[in-house]
């Protein structure tokens, strides 16, 4: 009899719960676990915003650009508008273009560059089909009939440089406007008669600001090439 109530007493001994220091401490190595595990989950979270963030301002980026590449490619020539076909004016980009539609003739277009309210938005005129529109176009705002194609947000500055020949890069409209007087002088030299006027600008070096980057993102264009 005595034997069996000391086995009774010492398996009630061995069979005893977790002390509250016991339970206090497994509780407090699942809370840094569980606050580690959070930290490791939301850096996750947060890199992969950052990467999804970087990849769509890439897109973004890459269908301004290539829009200015089409653009400056396929711009007129100053004989063709009358002007140097792409200048600086009003803290914007103009771009007097060449427009081909199916079954029509070709056509001239002016293509605006503007920051409006943080945003780079192309404005452009309807095709235009004699002198007297191209010259209202150019002397004119975008009035009706012309387009606004919003192309990037968050934008805080966009500048650009013209190349000129002899001149370099310069963001002065008197330097291209000198280059087209010379040209037009040396066209009456009777050997270059029948030469066509050279280019005033063939370079086009657009610099673009946004709250996302670092530092400005810079592309340079050929123009109508």
């Amino acid at each position: 009899m005595k034997t069996t109530v000391r086995s009774e007493r010492r398996r009630r001994a061995g069979a005893h719960g977790f002390t509250l220091i016991e339970l206090l401490v497994a509780i407090a190595i699942m809370a840094v676990i569980a606050v580690l595990s959070w930290r490791g989950l939301d850096q996750i979270i947060r890199g992969r915003q950052t990467i999804t963030n970087a990849m769509e301002d890439e897109r973004v980026f890459a269908q301004l650009f290539d829009q200015m590449r089409i653009d400056a490619r396929q711009a007129a020539s100053d004989d063709e508008s009358g002007q140097p076909a792409v200048s600086l004016a009003g803290g914007g980009l103009q771009i007097v273009r060449q427009l081909t539609l199916p079954g029509s003739a070709p056509r001239l277009q002016v293509v605006r560059y503007r920051v409006t309210e943080g945003r780079v938005i192309r404005y452009a005129s309807p095709p235009l089909a004699s002198v007297g529109d191209l010259h209202s176009a150019l002397r004119g705002g975008e009035s009706e009939g012309w387009t606004g194609l919003p192309l990037m947000g968050g934008v805080g500055a966009i500048s650009a440089r013209l190349y000129v020949p002899r001149v370099g890069w310069t963001t002065q409209m008197k330097d291209v406007q000198g280059a087209i007087t010379e040209a037009d002088n040396n066209l009456k030299v009777p050997q270059l008669g029948n030469a066509p006027l050279p280019r005033s600008v063939t370079g086009l070096e657009v610099s673009v600001g946004a709250k996302s980057l670092a530092r400005p993102i810079t592309r340079v264009f050929l123009i109508g090439e």
